[in-house]
Formats: structure tokens, C-alpha cells, sequence
């Protein structure tokens, strides 16, 4: 019986597994730095009795095991797209679920754009609040280093942002075996603390959930707050299923990760029933004297690699809403020759670095950044349900007497963690809401504004048939080489090549006229790339099509076409774009304002020549002016 086979398959699934402790559960992996101290923190009003340290147990308990295992880890990754998870997987989804121009399309779209943008918040916070709570770890250790927490935090930041220009290739290595061995030490911490005092076991009842909240009414429903810190990252988790796949992700939760953290949580409630006074830090307190330094470094080591996660899921969502249409192209530059989802995109990541500095230093410590924290967390979570709900329902037609109910379950425990949030709008957690309703905004005017300026360019167009047919009887001078003219409309004569014709007074030998689409797909297959259309006159029509995380490559897809009998000669092919001056102008279509703001982005877009990969001595740009 040959089982080579099966051997290596599981040593894949192994592999896999270990990587994906290490990208996937990074932020949710350092949530035992802080969950426990803001539970109990002087603004919830809570005592740290034996009651209330079971109750708020109990609830980290079943907000993992019914938030991540049920909802994330087993639902939530039966709504993917082919395989890729996140928000603007799901929402691609959604696009092929609804009818276009329906109210419910609408209102979903910007549900969706709502929350892609919240997750910019988080990727904000999540670096300023992970590093800086490791680093706090020194002022345990030595109270009179406290002074330098913040500096420290400050250059470990811009030193983990310089270096992502490297690409996390080399590092990325790493990352998995040394979150291994994170999730083993926290796990053998709170181990060593529960030997002590195993009756914390009770806590896995939900009786003292409930008993939690009849006791301390609207002092507990704040402290969910609290609670909800222990879940956060789990939009990761869906996100990154594309690259690890389902299975390596479910085994890395259920055998490894779950464990360590329910292990260190209890041993913290442990160690507060022993000793109320370690409230101060009760994650550090677990550790020996002896240990404080090296957990210090592993801590700090599990925070960066925790935001080095965030950082390039960020740059992964960033660069679908460029291929959905929803953001203005920007430098996306790769840091690895064989795996296409690593990528460094320096406006994102620049700006990124400067607002996790001004968090660092305007909230000063790790307990008043949780205040911030949260709130856009619980959003995307209650989102995640909503679009989920319609995709189960529409496009895997799921009964709505099995998915209603497990929706409204999720929705109603979603909402009570948001709702908890609410109350640290005050304190800091405007922040992520105001960075989302700025990025909604830029998305949805840059959606809209697309499609205006494409109304706008439409009754100019003219019929490429007739176009063909005034060239045949009245040709103008015909010189050797391709022009190939980039054009979003799939019908048409573009107006770079009506410019051309009006300016230089010739046409090239053939023509192409070449439309770039994105399909609701994660990945198009080769096979299924170009569409040719041979027309009259040597005129052509080329369809090339993408998916929403495919890596645009124009001259390589014409490289496909030589299947279908057209091949292309780069050094005889020239490249026509058009640029489009935009004018803004007081009309009833979009706002004034939102119309200079479209201009603007449109402006400082970057060229189409960097973002479809064509040689930039090859190409030639024609503008027109467009009123808006």
C-alpha cells in the first residue's frame, strides 16, 4: 500500500498549519497582553472578586468559542470566494448575488465599503496597541525604565515600517515558529498558575456569564468593551483563508491556538484571585522575575510580527478596491518573484506609520489606546454577518429556516459587543469611526465619479464598426508596427486613437483597441484571460480580464493572444493612453465638493503604464479636457 501520498499531504497540511499561526492568529495571539487588566479597569467600577473574575471568564470563554470557532472559523469560511476571504471578497460576492441598480445592491455595496474601510482603523491601532503593551512589560520589570516605554515603542514602529520596503519574504520564515513558540509559552504561563488554583475551571460554565450580569447589570454591559478584545483579529483569520486554505487554519485554532489562549486567560484569573494587587499587569505578573526580560522580547517579537500581519492586510485590501474600482491606482511595488500577495505599497504604508506615531503618542499607553479599540473591530464583525447571510442565502441557496436563525444569533451578539463599544466614542474610539466614514467617502466619490466621467465620455463615442468602414473608403497613411489603445469601454472608438488620427494625420498597420475588466473572482485562469475579436481594416478588439486580487500584466496577457493567432513584437508596439483633465463643475450628479475631491484623486493617481506593467518607453499619453 503506497501512502507517500498521504504522508505528504499531511506534512503540507503541518507546514501549513505552523505558517498560519504565525500570519493568521498574530493579533488575536497578543490579546492576553491587555484583555484581562481593561476588563477590570477603574472606569468599569468592578471589583475583583471571586464572582466577578468567573463572570468575566465565562464570557472571554464563549465569545471565543461561539465568535471565532463557530462564526469565523467554521461559518464564516463557508462563505468564500473560490477560497479568498476578507470584506472585499465578500463583497465581490455580494455584487454577483444582487441585481444592478436595486436598492438592496446599494445599500449592501456601501455596507461592504463601510467595513473594508473600518479595517483601516484597525490597522492603525493594532501596531500602536500590540507594541506598546509588550514594550509596558519593562516598567514591570524595572519601574524606573517606564520613562522610555513610549520612545521605544516609537523606534520599534518606524523600524517595523522602514522594513517593509524588504518585503516580509526573508522574515516571513519566522513568523510562524516564533508564534509557536509564543502560544507554548503563554499557554505553559497560565498552566503553572491554574496548578494553583484549578477550581477557575468552573468558569467554563455559563452560569456565571449570566450571574455576571444580574450582579452588575450596566457595569458588566460595559465591560463587554473589555471582552470584545479577546476576539479581535478575527476578521484576519477570514481574510487570509486564501492562503493557508480552510483545513490548516481550522487544525492551527483547534489543536494549538485556543488552548494557549484559554490556558493564559484562566491562569491570569487565577493569579487575580490569588493576588487582586497583579490587576496591574496580570499577563507579566504570571511570569517569575527571572523571566520578565526574555517574555518582554518574545512579547514584543509577537507584537511586531502580530501589526506585520495587519500591515500587509491592508496593503492586500487596498489593492482590490483599486482592481474593484473603488480607489484610485496606486505604486504597488513587489517584494517577492514567486508569491504574487507580497506586496509594498509606500503611500499606504507611510501613512500608516505616521498615524500608529500619532496614536502611540497622543493616547500614551496601552489602556487608553483600548478605549479606541473595538469599536471598529465589532462593525466589521456584525457586517461580516450581514453580507454573509446574503451570500449563504442567494448564491449557495441555503435554506433561511437553518441560515436566518444562525444569523440573527451571530447579528444579536455582534450588536451587543458594538453597542458596548459605544460608550468609548468619548474616550478615543471616534478615531477608527472617523477614519472609516473618511475612507467611505473617498471610495464611494471615486466610484461614483468613474462612472460620471464615463456618462460623460459615452455620447461622444462612435461605433468602431462605422469607424472601420470610413477608414477602408478613405484610408489615411498606414505606418509599420501595432497601436494598441487602452480603453475601459468594451464598445467604441477610443479617443486616444480618434486624437491620434485628428493629430499625426496616420494609423498604424494594426490596431488594438484593449479593455482591462475585473471579474467578482479572486483569480481568472490563464486559459480564460484574453478574449480576441478580429475585426476589418486590421482592427482588433482585445478583452483582458482579471481577478480582484490578480496583479494586472498587460504585455503578458498579449502574450496569450499569440494562441489565438495574434502575436505582438513589444519593440514594434506602441502603447496609446488617455488622460482625462478633469473640470469640476456645479451640477446635479455629485456635490461640488466631492467633484474637486474626485479631480484631485484622479490627479494624483498613478499611471496606467506602472499599474498594468507596460514599458514605459513604449508608451504614448494623449489628454482631453472633461467637464464634469
Amino acid at each position: 500500500m503506497n501512502t507517500s501520498g498521504s504522508d505528504t499531504a499531511k506534512q503540507g497540511t503541518f507546514a501549513l498549519s505552523i505558517a498560519a499561526i504565525g500570519v493568521v492568529f498574530g493579533d488575536i495571539g497578543t490579546s492576553p497582553l491587555y484583555t484581562m487588566r481593561e476588563a477590570f479597569s477603574p472606569r468599569y467600577g468592578l471589583a475583583p472578586s471571586t464572582e466577578n473574575v468567573l463572570g468575566v471568564l465565562s464570557l472571554i470563554f464563549w465569545a471565543l468559542m461561539i465568535v471565532v470557532t463557530t462564526k469565523y472559523v467554521f461559518f464564516m469560511m463557508r462563505a468564500n470566494n473560490r477560497g479568498e476571504g476578507g470584506m472585499m471578497a465578500l463583497l465581490a460576492l455580494v455584487l454577483r448575488a444582487t441585481k444592478r441598480g436595486s436598492a438592496k445592491r446599494l445599500l449592501l455595496i456601501s455596507l461592504g465599503l463601510f467595513g473594508a474601510s473600518m479595517f483601516y482603523g484597525d490597522g492603525m491601532i493594532t501596531p500602536a496597541i500590540s507594541v506598546i503593551s509588550a514594550v509596558e512589560g519593562l516598567g514591570v520589570a524595572a519601574p524606573a525604565l517606564q520613562p522610555f516605554v513610549i520612545p521605544l515603542t516609537i523606534v520599534i514602529v518606524i523600524l517595523l515600517f522602514s522594513l517593509q520596503q524588504k518585503g516580509t519574504a526573508s522574515v516571513g520564515a519566522l513568523f510562524g515558529p516564533v508564534t509557536v513558540v509564543w502560544f507554548g509559552v503563554i499557554g505553559l504561563l497560565g498552566a503553572l498558575s491554574i496548578v494553583q488554583n484549578p477550581g477557575i475551571f468552573a468558569a467554563f460554565s455559563p452560569t456565571y456569564a449570566v450571574q455576571f450580569f444580574v450582579d452588575n447589570r450596566f457595569a458588566a454591559f460595559l465591560a463587554m468593551g473589555a471582552v470584545v478584545l479577546a476576539v479581535t483579529g478575527t476578521e484576519g483569520i477570514y481574510t487570509d483563508m486564501g492562503h493557508f486554505g480552510k483545513k490548516p487554519i481550522r487544525i492551527a485554532w483547534s489543536f494549538w491556538v485556543l488552548p494557549a489562549l484559554l490556558l493564559n486567560y484562566f491562569g491570569q484569573g487565577a493569579l487575580i484571585l490569588r493576588d487582586p494587587a497583579a490587576l496591574e499587569h496580570p499577563f507579566y505578573r504570571l511570569a517569575p522575575e527571572w523571566a520578565l526580560y526574555p517574555l518582554i522580547g518574545l512579547a514584543t517579537a509577537a507584537t511586531v510580527i502580530a501589526s506585520q500581519a495587519v500591515i500587509s492586510g491592508t496593503y492586500s485590501l487596498t489593492r482590490q478596491a483599486i482592481q474593484l474600482g473603488y480607489c484610485p491606482r496606486m505604486d504597488i511595488r513587489h517584494t517577492s518573484e514567486s508569491e504574487i500577495g507580497q506586496i509594498y505599497m509606500p503611500w499606504i504604508n507611510w501613512s500608516l506609520l505616521a498615524a500608529v506615531i500619532i496614536l502611540v503618542v497622543g493616547f500614551g499607553s496601552s489602556s487608553k489606546l483600548a478605549s479606541a479599540y473595538g469599536v471598529a473591530v465589532t462593525g466589521m464583525m456584525a457586517i461580516d454577518t450581514i453580507l454573509a447571510f446574503v451570500v449563504v442565502t442567494t448564491l449557495w441557496n441555503w435554506s433561511k429556516w437553518i441560515a436566518a436563525p444562525l444569523a440573527i444569533a451571530f447579528l444579536c451578539i455582534d450588536l451587543t459587543f458594538f453597542s458596548a463599544n459605544t460608550v468609548k466614542l468619548v474616550h478615543g474610539g471616534w478615531f477608527p469611526i472617523l477614519v472609516a466614514l473618511v475612507l467611505f467617502t473617498v471610495f464611494t466619490t471615486w466610484y461614483r465619479g468613474r462612472q460620471i466621467l464615463m456618462h460623460q465620455l459615452a455620447p461622444g463615442a462612435i461605433g468602431v464598426e462605422p469607424f472601420v468602414q470610413s477608414i477602408m473608403q478613405h484610408p489615411p497613411t498606414r505606418v509599420p508596427g501595432t497601436a494598441v489603445f487602452l480603453t475601459t469601454a468594451t464598445e467604441g472608438v477610443p479617443h486616444a486613437l480618434l486624437h491620434n488620427l485628428n493629430h499625426n494625420k496616420v494609423l498604424h498597420e494594426r490596431i488594438v483597441l484593449l479593455t482591462v475588466l475585473t471579474e467578482e473572482v479572486p483569480h481568472v485562469s490563464d486559459k480564460d484571460r484574453v478574449e480576441l475579436m478580429p475585426m476589418s481594416g486590421d482592427f482588433f478588439r482585445i478583452v483582458v480580464k482579471y481577478g480582484f486580487k490578480d496583479q494586472p500584466d498587460v504585455p503578458a496577457a498579449l502574450e496569450l493572444a499569440a494562441e489565438q493567432g495574434l502575436e505582438f513584437n513589444m519593440m514594434e508596439t506602441s502603447f496609446f493612453l488617455s488622460r482625462q483633465t478633469l473640470v469640476p463643475k456645479l451640477g446635479k450628479d455629485m456635490a461640488l465638493w466631492r467633484e474637486k475631491l474626485f479631480a484631485v484623486m484622479s490627479r494624483n493617481a498613478s499611471s496606467a503604464t506602472g499599474f498594468f506593467n507596460i514599458p514605459a518607453n513604449r508608451v504614448v499619453e494623449l489628454g482631453t479636457r472633461v467637464e464634469l
